[in-house]
């Protein structure tokens, strides 16, 4: 176990919790810190709102995680707290509903870019005070509200996902789209738009083997898209559909945009690279891992092997952290392609 100080603050004061666990499953989800506090702490305070701040180390001056409680359950000997990071206010205002703003034809986005748009449906959702836009930057490519049109009352979450599903990069061999995930500064957390990882070309953070610093691997399976319907200029439209895939797999769909796309047969070749690229990350992993707390999404790790077919670059998707006040343990969602890579690990049990 690693000999670090995780330290957790409420408005800004440090408290003595007992233990906890934050979880960030990344893809524009929810980011969430449990903890809890001895009875004469937690028992006699109003905590419900009140901004939470977990540091990993004492000297570290940017937080792992900063949020807001969203409630409390008191047990005879101590309270356990459970927060939420500003995605999670967007989902629900800090209340029982979803964070949403009006659209109309007098005010609406028209025009703008996404990273602009963005920006206002922020701060039309009186969200300023919980999540910066300075570092927001844009898509890439860049899209823009035209076709079709924001209108009415939509949630300010739906809206960052609508953009980032017409921002599709097709410079390199495969589809690559945008995300978005926040970054703290110290003083608030950043939204921060940017291209998923290119795992040939973007830098390894970390190292992993099998011997050393992977403790466990579990395999995650995600759905692949049978149906996938692409919206080019004009209102032009391509469908592809898999029938063996839909046969293996399933129905599920994938709408994207590609405004350079001028006809229905160009349409759907791209949706058909959609479906490839797709396939290509069809399969997660979970590690539990000695190393790696400080990892973001988004970033690039590389996976080592005695033999080179099974390692390879992976991206992190998300990442959880078991703590107490000495100690903590890791877990990290990666993929890459098809599990491979648990059979290798599997096959040396054996």
């Amino acid at each position: 176990m690693n000999e670090i100080s995780p330290r957790i603050t409420i408005d800004g004061a440090d408290v003595d919790y007992i233990d906890g666990a934050y979880d960030n499953p990344g893809n524009l989800s929810a980011a969430t810190l449990t903890f809890k506090l001895p009875l004469t702490y937690g028992g006699m305070k109003k905590l419900w709102n009140k901004e939470v701040c977990l540091y990993l180390n004492k000297q570290d001056s940017t937080p792992l995680f900063r949020g807001w409680i969203k409630r409390t359950n008191i047990d005879f000997n101590e309270v356990e707290i459970f927060a939420q990071d500003v995605i999670g206010f967007m989902l629900l205002g800090g209340s029982s509903e979803k964070a949403v703003i009006a659209l109309t034809e007098e005010d609406n986005f028209d025009g703008l870019s996404a990273g602009a748009a963005i920006i206002k449906a922020i701060s039309k959702a009186q969200l300023t005070t919980k999540i910066g836009t300075d570092a927001i930057g844009n898509t890439s490519p860049v899209v823009s509200s035209v076709r079709p049109p924001f209108r009415g009352t939509l949630s300010v979450l739906d809206i960052i996902k609508a953009f980032l599903s017409k921002a599709i990069d097709k410079t390199g061999t495969l589809p690559r789209p945008n995300i978005a995930r926040l970054v703290d500064d110290g003083s608030i957390s950043q939204l921060v738009i940017e291209l998923e990882a290119d795992l040939d070309n973007d830098p390894v953070v970390h190292i992993y083997d099998e011997r050393s610093n992977i403790v466990e691997l579990n395999i995650i399976n995600k759905k692949v898209p049978t149906i996938v319907v692409v919206n080019g200029k004009n209102g032009v439209k391509g469908t592809f559909v898999h029938d063996s895939a839909i046969a293996a797999l399933d129905r599920t769909y994938l709408e994207a945009t590609n405004e350079s796309l001028e006809s229905p047969a160009a349409c759907k070749n791209f949706a058909q690279e959609l479906f490839r690229a797709n396939l290509h990350v069809q399969y997660e992993y979970g590690l539990q891992v000695l190393e790696g707390a400080y990892l973001n999404e988004n970033d690039v790790i590389r996976i080592q092997t005695d033999n080179p077919k099974f390692s390879g670059n992976y991206r992190v998707i998300g990442k959880s952290v078991s703590f107490s006040p000495s100690d903590y343990s890791v877990g990290i969602t990666i993929n890459r392609k098809p599990p491979t890579l648990a059979e290798y690990i599997s096959s040396r049990d054996n």
